[in-house]
């Protein structure tokens, strides 16, 4: 059946289509370590999507509103503690909306934090909220550097104290980002045309490589405005990849200095998702 399966998928997929990296990672970030630069979301930021769902008949039905928020933590190191840094904390948000929701009981919420460490953008910990229906799962992911390990640890609120928990450990490999951070980490960078490279995005307490491809720029109808966007090809869907089958997705981001995606195109054999940005408050202004 279709639906039941696109409301599985649909969490996952928009989440993936507004997430990339760069091949200069690694150096770009050790500049940030010892050199802080200014970042277009600080010192706060939000930036509400609209996403709508297109198969035969069915021509931009809206199914989906995502909200990315940007704001500064405090770490947990001691006031006097000459190791107290900022933290970012990045938030991304998917509800079920529209007519197409309440025909076909595509009831779900998704809910991502993901905290990091501004200076060196290292990612610490990622908490998840998914509700689907009735279901309901919370997870929380732990990005130990000491001992160089990701763990991943799935509840069920509504369980029993007695059920045990879900929890996978794997190795910690440097630079990996999870799907909130990864957007934000790349809003720093400097993307030249026809670069490929590949991403490494860590979820369920997995690491995925993920291919990705700059396609070039071209101006865009936009909220903002005619902005022009870099247009990026990403490999999400595949064996081992970060959704399954067959598809293709693009995003597109604006050159100036608020980096913002204003476009993302997900084409799979569910149908097409559209997701446009709708409203930008906060972060860069210029």
């Amino acid at each position: 059946m279709l639906y039941p399966k696109f409301r599985n998928a649909l969490a996952t997929i928009i989440f993936c289509a507004l997430i990339l990296n760069t091949a200069q990672s690694s150096t770009r970030s050790d500049a940030m370590a010892s050199s802080p630069q200014p970042y277009p979301f600080d010192p706060a930021e939000q930036l509400v999507y609209e996403g709508q769902f297109s198969k035969l008949l069915l021509r931009g039905v809206k199914v989906v509103e995502l909200k990315f928020t940007a704001n500064r933590a405090a770490s947990n190191a001691a006031p006097d503690s000459q190791s107290q840094t900022t933290n970012f904390l990045f938030t991304g948000e998917a509800t079920a909306k529209g007519f197409f929701s309440k025909l076909f009981g595509l009831h779900f919420h998704y809910r991502s934090e993901s905290t990091v460490e501004q200076n060196s953008f290292n990612l610490l910990r990622t908490s998840t909220l998914d509700e689907q229906g009735k279901r309901r799962r919370t997870s929380e992911t732990i990005f130990d550097r000491t001992e160089n390990r990701v763990v991943w640890t799935q509840r069920n609120p509504d369980a029993s104290p007695q059920e045990p928990s879900r929890v996978v450990e794997s190795p910690l490999v440097d630079k990996t980002y999870d799907l909130i951070s990864a957007l934000y980490f790349l809003r720093t960078q400097t993307l030249a045309p026809n670069l490929q490279f590949e991403l490494l995005i860590s979820d369920s307490g997995r690491a995925y490589r993920v291919p990705v491809r700059v396609v070039g720029s071209k101006k865009i109808k936009s909220v903002l405005g005619n902005v022009v966007a870099t247009q990026i090809e990403i490999g999400v869907f595949g064996k081992d990849r970060p959704v399954e089958g067959d598809g293709q997705m693009s995003v597109w981001i604006t050159n100036d200095k608020r980096r913002i995606p204003v476009l993302a195109r997900i084409t799979s054999d569910l149908g097409t998702l559209e997701i446009t940005l709708k409203k930008a408050t906060g972060g860069t202004t210029s």
